[in-house]
């Protein structure tokens, strides 16, 4: 027996801790009450569950919406679940139910679960029962069920059981002017973890709740202004009130709320309700709670102390009001311990919807009308009201948040006048309106305001959505429960007796530092300058790494990338290096030689280097390159480093774990010595590193190749040039699924309230899941359904939700193609490739919370069907990129990696560019055009003066040795000619000038040059025995420092030529000329004309040059060595060619990272940025060319046509095209595009 006492005793206490005990069914009837009844018998008093008195539960005279039953809990409970059942034996039960509750049967507050739903789902027949735990108990005395929906072939009947437990209340009030002071005598020491918990209820919405303060003059205060609850911290007796935290909204709406303070190790988490913020800050042992003496701190907040009352004040266990109550406790002004209600009925207007008509005869010499109402709309009608004797129609309403008064007669308006600004902002304000005498008087928030007489149309204005109370008609309160209760006026769509409104904004969904904005029903998202976007600015508008924006086509410059997509770490500009890996740069403070004086031991010198990134970002960086690299130079001369081989190192490092290291570059970690140490050829073998020797000349001693970065710099007598380049690979991370039942499985993904997904697939399969991850009802999903449609799908409790994209092209095509999807609490949104996408709106009163527990499926679902086959790359959840190659690694029919990039790149290759194929990517291969860089985009230029010449001269054929390089297909080619292909570009101011000789063995040439005109000549000359021909461009003077583009072709017997200047883009009529020729070849000296103008030599700028596929001004600027090139005089490449320099001797300069301007947008370089790619001169190197092209080209008929499309400046109505990077039309098989304004002539 003693065991079953002993059992009973830990049962009934287990019992009491949970919490859960029937509380309505020992209740008088008499603690009931409704808004109607069918029949005594049906009365609210037999609305207990499970019981059969009566006719066996309650059930209202009509079944509409404005129904309810209350239950008078005798005193504050703690309530932490309901149970409804239908009416006994009957047809009657409720299909879906609101839950309120409230202190004192007024002013009641609505149960809300996640935040948003508000509607429970009730029985679906009469005996079952229904049971529902909630999720944050409630504490109140009074409850209300409305019900919503009940059963369409019955009526509303209802039982009812709600489980608790009894709660202890200690209350203390204060009027505003009263406080308690609690101190410690003396201050005890410091604790490891400190406590202060309490509820409040508040009168005002402003007033200092709490004051505390330290032997050292620190403060704390804990101030509720304007329905927000703000911590301000002062440190120190002379320093001002900082606001160090704001949490909460609306908490002047009369019902209790939760705040706790918690130290715990010199972090405090400060908690309104079930919102929490971290801080770092002190606690205090001199407390003050419900305001402050103005004469012991500074009133530098509120102007008054709280008004409310305190609940169950606990500091460190100890109950404060208890204390209080037995005067341990100091109590200043009437501090009372019973908290009395203030009786305020408020309405609201819910729904667009909603009115409230009520009698009220308005007199023309007198009106008196007053009332108070809060919303979040700029805009509405807040009354309307005919006048006697035809003098009109009153209207008040809300106009970009200020109150507005009209008065229309016969159309116009006789009386406009305004009060007020900013009344949207969620605060109780008031409206007063009074006619005296012919006075007219707008009142907003006490506020009088004069009148404006105007004429005009009468405005339309929208409906009012918030609260109202307190209406005053005539100096009468309006008895709104009367009003209810349909004792008088009327309405519809009204929730009566509370004020229904919810802060959006307060937590704010708005992520990343977007500004939260809201209307009565939805709130905005401002995400200006924030770097994210979307309906909650969640996901990052910039790319992960430089090489997703390489594989975009841009080129090298200054990018900002975000690491971690939408993850915590901001985005950062940094420098991308595009060549054959794309290279983030990151540079420091510290990138000059910095000259180091001696040391006598005690003043140690100490090299800082401040990054361009903070140590967030930079870590991140880190751990997701592929590989890092960093330089830092050391350069001794006398000056010992490591003190070896016996001594104490003078030098060390400290790296990113905060540890000192005495190796430097080449050595390994812990050996205390250089590279030549390691490898035995230091100077003086006696010593590990070159600087240890004391030797009388310099020797550079690099940096190691691991990366420090703040706040743990490097140490010692250091300094030098350093950059930090890096690559990421998470944009190749790829998996293969060949079978259907293939799959990789990871971690549950958590994406609650935001959820992004991004990756990239390529398949020839029509349809396949490319992920799942599944819950208990809730689930997640994205699948190609067809070949032209992608389904993103979930559910969050709502039901299945569907975004669908379907585009014009198919998608099995073997390419890659992009998929990015979000879901968040506003909407959820799908895009494939750049086509556009589809967003579906959330439910406005709907779960929110995706709750998942499953393993997450990649390329396959749980049931292994409708699994993918094709490629998954770079998959990233809400930033994090999941490692699809080291799963598939060790998954059977999962491959790591994916080749064949080019066919979805390989467009990115410009100008005759050809793209490679690589494991994790692709290259351009350049070899065959003139133009060089990443993309083939960059043009290979130079300015050239007399003095200077390049000939490129081919060997006899039976000399020629053949390359199969890529390099060598811009060097060599096939001497057996049967067309040519001529293209290149030129800016200079000199006329006439040799552009372009090309010669063969036997006296036959071509010759691009300017007259005397500065028109361009084509001189042809294919047979030694006859003369050249000459085709003249009737263009206009092309020497005039502008960038022009030449494309010579002939094919077979057809020969083009088409100028086209940069400044200019409409076409010019066309001819074309038939020529005939004699056979035959002697050689011979060269042409007069052409030996005149050679030595003249040219001053200018030539690019892009390219003859067939031999590159020469490439070859002899970038492979002088292994090209047949002679180059006589200085010859340097330059930027010349680009379109944007106007002037053909500009000044070329280098850029130093402060010298970036200009935009830096989502692909887009910022302008100046430091250019890898390119070799800079400090200066201008002005040179001339002479270039010589050896060739055979014999041929006996050709049909000439010459194209001009270089235009007066009079052609109008084309834009420009500037762009460097617009490649020649040097195709043979090309077609001409012909303008209306183009004509043939063939004669």
């Amino acid at each position: 027996s003693g065991s079953f006492i002993y059992m009973s005793n830990l049962c009934s206490s287990l019992f009491l801790e949970g919490c859960d005990g029937p509380l309505v069914s020992s209740l008088p009837q008499s603690a009931f009450r409704s808004s109607s009844q069918l029949s005594n018998s049906h009365g609210p008093g037999y609305a207990k569950l499970n019981r059969r008195d009566g006719a066996g539960g309650w059930s209202p005279l009509d079944s509409n919406k404005y129904q309810w039953l209350e239950i008078d809990l005798e005193q504050r409970t703690e309530i932490t679940a309901v149970a409804t059942q239908g009416r006994y034996g009957s047809s009657d039960w409720v299909t879906s139910y609101l839950l309120m509750f409230s202190d004192t049967g007024h002013n009641w507050r609505q149960y809300r679960q996640e935040d948003s739903i508000g509607a429970f789902s009730g029985n679906t027949n009469a005996d079952s029962v229904v049971t529902y735990k909630l999720q944050q108990p409630v504490f109140a005395q009074f409850l209300r069920v409305l019900p919503l929906d009940w059963n369409p072939n019955g009526r509303v009947g209802l039982r009812l059981e709600a489980y608790g437990c009894q709660y202890k209340s200690d209350v203390a009030s204060f009027d505003g002017t009263s406080y308690l002071l609690f101190s410690f005598d003396p201050p005890p020491g410091p604790s490891a973890k400190d406590l202060l918990t309490a509820n409040f209820k508040s009168v005002h919405h402003s007033g200092i709740l709490i004051h505390m303060e330290d032997q050292h003059g620190h403060a704390l205060t804990m101030e509720l202004l304007k329905g927000k609850l703000f911590l301000h911290l002062r440190k120190g007796t002379a320093g001002d009130f900082h606001t160090t935290a704001s949490l909460g909204s609306l908490l002047d709406d009369q019902h209790w709320h939760h705040i706790s303070i918690e130290r715990l190790r010199g972090h405090v988490n400060f908690t309104v309700d079930k919102n929490t913020q971290r801080l770092q800050l002190l606690f205090f042992h001199k407390i003050s709670f419900g305001g402050v003496s103005a004469v012991g701190a500074q009133r530098d907040h509120s102007k008054r102390n709280f008004h409310g009352c305190l609940e169950n004040l606990l500091y460190n266990g100890v109950n404060v009001v208890e204390l209080a109550k037995e005067k341990k406790v100091s109590a200043v002004g009437n501090v009372s311990f019973t908290c009395a209600e203030a009786v305020e009925v408020p309405l609201t207007f819910a729904s667009p919807d909603s009115f409230l008509q009520l009698p009220w005869a308005v007199s023309r010499d007198s009106v008196s009308l007053s009332l108070q109402f809060r919303t979040w709309n700029r805009g509405g009608l807040l009354m309307t009201s005919e006048l006697q004797h035809q003098a009109g129609t009153l209207w008040i309403y809300l106009s970009d948040a200020r109150i507005r008064l009209q008065i229309h007669k016969a159309g116009r308006i006789v009386v406009d006048i305004t009060a007020g600004s900013a009344l949207n902002d969620g605060q109780w304000h008031s409206v007063e309106l009074s006619v005296r005498r012919g006075r007219l008087i707008l009142a907003a928030d006490k506020a009088d305001t004069s009148t404006t007489t105007t004429s005009g149309c009468r405005n339309l204005f929208s409906v009012f959505q918030g609260c109202m109370r307190l209406i005053h008609l005539d100096g009468s309160l309006v008895d709104l429960i009367k009003v209810q209760q349909m004792l008088i006026g009327n309405f519809s769509g009204l929730q009566m007796d509370l004020c229904g409104i919810v802060d959006r904004c307060s937590p704010s969904h708005c992520e990343h530092g977007g500004k939260c904005t809201q209307s009565w029903s939805t709130f905005h998202c401002n995400c200006s300058n924030t770097g994210y976007g979307g309906a909650t600015c969640h996901s990052s508008v910039y790319e992960a790494s430089c090489e997703a924006y390489k594989h975009r086509g841009n080129t090298s410059g200054l990018y900002y990338i975000d690491v971690d997509g939408s993850g915590p770490i901001k985005p950062q500009l940094i420098y991308c290096n595009m060549s054959d890996k794309a290279w983030m740069v990151i540079q420091h403070n510290n990138t000059e030689l910095t000259k180091l004086r001696a040391s006598s031991g005690t003043n140690q010198h100490l090299a800082y280097f401040n990054y361009s990134a903070d140590t967030k970002q930079l870590g991140a960086i880190i751990s997701r390159a592929e590989h890092c690299e960093q330089e830092l130079s050391y350069h001794c001369k006398k000056s010992r480093l490591l003190n070896t081989p016996d001594g104490a190192p003078f030098t060390w490092w400290v790296g990113r774990s905060g540890e000192a290291h005495t190796y430097w570059g080449g050595a390994v970690p812990d050996s205390q010595q250089c590279a030549c140490g390691l490898q035995e050829d230091c100077v003086d073998p006696e010593h590990f590193c070159n600087c240890d020797g004391d030797l009388d000349d310099w020797y550079p001693t690099l940096y190691p190749p691991y990366l420090p970065y703040p706040p743990y710099p490097p140490k010692g007598i250091l300094n030098g040039p350093s950059e930090h380049l890096l690559s990421s690979d998470d944009f190749w991370n790829a998996a293969y699924f060949n079978k259907e039942t293939s799959y990789l499985h990871f971690p549950t993904f958590h994406g609650e309230l935001s959820a992004d997904i991004s990756f990239l697939f390529k398949t020839r399969s029509s349809s396949g899941v490319f992920l799942e991850n599944l819950g208990i009802k809730d689930f997640i999903r994205i699948e190609l359904s067809s070949p032209t449609e992608v389904i993103f799908s979930f559910d969050v409790g709502n039901g299945p939700f569907e975004v669908r994209v379907e585009t014009p092209e198919p998608l099995n095509d073997e390419r890659w193609h992009r998929v990015k999807a979000e879901r968040n609490v506003k909407e959820a949104s799908l895009h494939v490739d750049n086509y556009p996408g589809a967003v579906q709106k959330a439910p406005a009163d709907g779960h929110i919370h995706l709750q998942l527990n499953s393993q997450l499926f990649v390329g396959g679902t749980a049931s292994r069907q409708k699994g993918f086959l094709g490629c998954i790359r770079s998959l990233k959840l809400n930033g994090k990129t999941l490692d699809l190659e080291e799963r598939a690694k060790i998954t059977p029919e999962v491959r790591p990696g994916c080749p064949g990039h080019c066919r979805s790149y390989g467009g990115l290759c410009q100008n005759r560019g050809r793209c490679v194929e690589k494991y994790n990517g692709f290259a351009c291969d350049c070899g065959a055009s003139p133009y060089s860089g990443t993309f083939c985009h960059k043009e290979v230029s130079a300015y050239f003066r007399p003095g200077t010449s390049v000939a490129y001269t081919f060997k006899e054929p039976y000399e020629l040795n053949r390359n199969s390089s890529s390099q060598s297909s811009s060097i060599y080619s096939d001497l057996t000619l049967k067309g040519e292909n001529v293209s290149l570009s030129f800016r200079t101011g000199q006329a006439p000038a040799l552009l372009l000789y090309v010669s063969s063995y036997y006296r036959e040439y071509l010759a691009v040059l300017l007259n005397r005109n500065g028109h361009l000549d084509v001189k042809y000359k294919l047979q030694s025995n006859r003369d050249a021909e000459v085709f003249r461009s009737n263009a206009r003077n092309l020497a005039n420092g502008q960038l022009h583009q030449v494309s010579i072709r002939r094919v077979s017997e057809s020969l083009s030529v088409q100028v086209r200047c940069t400044l200019h883009t409409l076409y010019e009529d066309m001819k074309a000329v038939f020529l005939t020729g004699a056979e035959g070849a002697e050689s011979g000296e060269m042409d007069p004309e052409i030996a005149r103008l050679n030595a003249l030599g040219f001053t200018g700028c030539l690019s892009v040059v390219q003859f067939n596929s031999i590159a020469p001004l490439k070859a002899a600027l970038l492979y002088p060595d292994t090209s047949p090139v002679i180059v006589t005089g200085p010859l340097t490449e330059s930027n010349c060619g680009s379109s944007s320099s106007s002037s053909p001797y500009a000044a070329e300069t280098t850029h130093s990272l402060s010298d970036h301007f200009g935009t830096v947008g989502t692909g887009q370089p910022v302008v100046n940025a430091i250019s890898s790619d390119s070799a800079l001169i400090g200066g201008v190197i002005a040179v001339v060319i002479f270039v010589i092209l050896a060739a055979l080209a014999v041929m006996a008929r050709f049909l000439y046509r010459r194209k001009e499309t270089c235009q007066t400046p009079e052609s109008k109505g084309a834009k420009p095209d500037d762009s460097p990077e617009t490649p020649f039309n040097t195709d043979p098989t090309s077609q001409s595009i012909i303008t209306d304004t183009q004509k043939e002539y063939f004669i």
